[in-house]
């Protein structure tokens, strides 16, 4: 079966044909020029190479994950509308409706989360595009440690995953929640695509494993070309008191050497 046909198929396993798909209101698509102007009245966003993100069909952006604006900036400047699995944390009060109105994904990272797996799922056999954090968790954006969940769902739908650094979105020295600094810049790094191809039921954990440290290597290699050709450095590690937890799972650095 082509990665294409599989991408389409809801009744290939785990079946996705009785999952609702994220909302798209208004919020998703139609105000992200509007929200572009608001931000860039604040801080400057530069975009690089966005002409190698595959215009029509599935896609994974895979995002390094260094600051608090990295996912606002994710779907407000990414080539096509995204819809991003976020923690669950966040979707309490207004904030909740605001990010379930625009599209993205509540993830319970620290629990089997099959609701998510498989809204992604759908996501990527309508056609659409999907954003994850490969580090979970904010921190130096050095991609060290790299949970499986962009591999999974490549091995699944056949869908290229498109790597993106952030580079700017935390100062350094900066806190979890800090943001760039008011006339700042960042730089929003697009690399190649890379596709893996599509694994029929049931994928193996071995499969899995061996996808991920794949995926992370292309994504070091872009991460070391986006801070070349930008001149730009990553912020450095949190401060310790602003780390948060996150489950101690994925390929490592070392684990992918």
């Amino acid at each position: 079966m082509t990665p294409t046909l599989l991408a389409q198929d809801h009744r290939a396993l785990p079946r996705t044909d009785t999952t609702r798909p994220p909302v798209r209101t208004f919020l998703h698509s139609p105000l992200r020029p509007l929200a572009r102007w608001v931000i860039r009245r604040r801080f400057g966003v530069r975009l690089h190479g966005t002409e190698r993100v595959p215009a029509s069909g599935p896609v994974i952006f895979a995002s390094n994950h260094v600051g608090a604006v990295d996912g606002p900036l994710l779907a407000i400047f990414a080539p096509r509308p995204v819809h991003a699995l976020t923690k669950v944390e966040m979707f309490r009060g207004r904030l909740g409706r605001f990010l379930h109105a625009s599209g993205q994904i509540p993830l319970d990272r620290f629990h089997t989360d099959p609701a998510a797996v498989k809204t992604c799922l759908r996501v990527l056999r309508d056609g659409r595009a999907v954003g994850i954090y490969p580090e979970g968790r904010r921190g130096g954006g050095e991609l060290e440690r790299f949970h499986r969940g962009a591999a999974y769902f490549a091995l699944v739908s056949g869908a290229p995953v498109v790597p993106v650094v952030m580079l700017g979105s935390r100062e350094p020295g900066g806190g979890t929640n800090s943001l760039p600094a008011r006339g700042g810049v960042v730089d929003m790094v697009f690399g190649a695509p890379i596709t893996l191809d599509a694994q029929p039921w049931p994928r193996t954990r071995e499969q899995v494993e061996r996808a991920s440290v794949l995926l992370r290597e292309h994504l070091v290699a872009h991460l070391d070309h986006a801070r070349a050709s930008t001149g730009r450095s990553l912020p450095g590690p949190l401060p310790i008191h602003d780390v948060e937890p996150d489950p101690a799972t994925g390929v490592t650095e070392q684990g992918a050497s």
